[in-house]
């Protein structure tokens, strides 16, 4: 069962960057993504969303090629084949773009819509449903991601792991210099 994770960002592009670090953890096996959003509420109050999986496009290009084989078979009956392959494929593209915009794949566009109107103003959420992970190797390569958990599917135990090592970056990483001085005077 897929997991749902949903993380708010301070700032606009930082939701890009944890999502490029999350697709290289993807090529290495150490997560499997089934679909991810970034929202990016603008200073205007616009809202940006990029889908992970354009299924227009993805539609579009297989209606195309099932309509040109399609197309290619009827026009060699009326003895025209490239004008069956010409029609089929035009065809092909408009049915396979209108289906592919009708499709819901993985995570609930209007959850989404609803979800990123909430944002303040310059700041983005990540949206990723996770099929499966190791949790441990993915939380050290997130902890030098300040974020919080907007909403989550995961366990009360999961979800706390996760926000501490999101957390952990916003604490300050440099030793207080004024108690190494105290220390040596002493």
């Amino acid at each position: 069962m897929a997991e749902l994770i949903v993380i708010g960002f301070d700032d606009p592009q930082e939701a890009d960057r944890v999502l490029s670090k999350l697709n290289q953890l993807q090529r290495e096996y150490l997560i499997d993504l089934e679909d991810s959003v970034v929202a990016i509420r603008h200073p205007n109050g616009k809202v940006n969303l990029k889908q992970s999986v354009n299924l227009v496009g993805a539609g579009a290009a297989s209606g195309g090629i099932s309509g040109v084989l399609w197309g290619t078979l009827v026009g060699l009956l009326f003895l025209n084949p490239v004008a069956g392959m010409a029609i089929g494929g035009v065809i092909g593209l408009g049915t396979g773009a209108l289906s592919g915009s009708l499709v819901d794949y993985g995570i609930n566009d209007s959850f989404i819509e609803e979800l990123s109107n909430s944002l303040q103003p310059n700041t983005s959420a990540l949206f990723i449903l996770v099929r499966r992970a190791q949790p441990e190797k993915v939380l050290a390569e997130l902890s030098g991601v300040h974020g919080r958990i907007i909403r989550t599917s995961l366990s009360a135990e999961q979800e706390a792991r996760l926000q501490a090592a999101l957390s952990e970056a916003a604490k300050d990483p440099k030793p207080q210099a004024s108690t190494a001085a105290n220390d040596t005077a002493s």
